[in-house]
C-alpha cells in the first residue's frame, strides 16, 4: 500500500461522537463535495496553464497532456469549455493564454493549493506524497479550514 493510499484507523484513534451528524450537517457536507467535484478538473487546468505561462512563458496543450498525464484530445475538449467559460483565449497552432477570469482563478487555485503543499510539509509529510495529496485537497476545504492551515505552517516556521 502506498504512503496516499487510505489505511483505517486503529479503533482508539475513532471518535464517538463522529458516527452521524445531525441531517442539514451530513446533507451539506455532501452537497460542499458535489460542488468541489464539479470545478476541480476546471481549476485543475486553469491552475496549470498559468504555472505553464509563468515559468515557461507559454501554455501548450501538449505540455497539459504531458503534465495531466491525459491524451491532447482530452486536453482540446477542455479547452474548448475553458475558452466557452471564458477562462483561456486561444488560436489554432498556438499557446493558450488565460483571460483575466482565468488569470484570478488561477491565482486562487494556486494559493489554495500553497497553503494546502505546506501545512502539509509542516506535519511532516514526504514532498512526493504531499505534493500527491495536495493536488486533490485544495478543492475539497474551506476558507476556514485554509486560514487554520496557514496559520498553523506560520506557527511551525518560528
Amino acid at each position: 500500500m502506498s504512503d496516499h493510499e487510505h489505511q483505517p484507523l486503529p479503533p482508539t484513534s475513532r471518535l464517538s461522537g463522529d458516527a452521524l451528524p445531525p441531517v442539514e450537517q451530513h446533507a451539506q457536507q455532501y452537497e460542499t463535495v458535489r460542488n468541489a467535484h464539479e470545478t476541480e478538473l476546471i481549476e485543475d487546468y486553469v491552475e496549470l496553464i498559468g504555472d505553464l505561462l509563468r515559468h515557461r512563458g507559454e501554455a501548450r496543450a501538449a505540455d497539459i497532456a504531458s503534465r495531466m498525464a491525459v491524451s491532447q484530445a482530452t486536453v482540446s475538449k477542455m479547452i474548448r469549455r475553458l475558452n466557452e467559460l471564458g477562462l483561456v483565449t486561444s488560436r489554432p497552432y498556438r499557446s493558450l493564454f488565460l483571460t483575466e477570469e482565468g488569470q484570478k482563478m488561477a491565482e486562487t487555485s494556486r494559493a489554495r493549493h500553497d497553503i494546502v503543499l505546506h501545512f502539509l510539509r509542516a506535519l511532516g509529510v514526504r514532498d512526493t506524497t504531499a505534493r500527491i495529496d495536495a493536488e486533490g485537497m485544495e478543492h475539497h476545504v474551506s476558507d476556514e479550514t485554509l486560514a487554520i492551515m496557514q496559520r498553523f505552517t506560520k506557527q511551525q516556521q518560528k
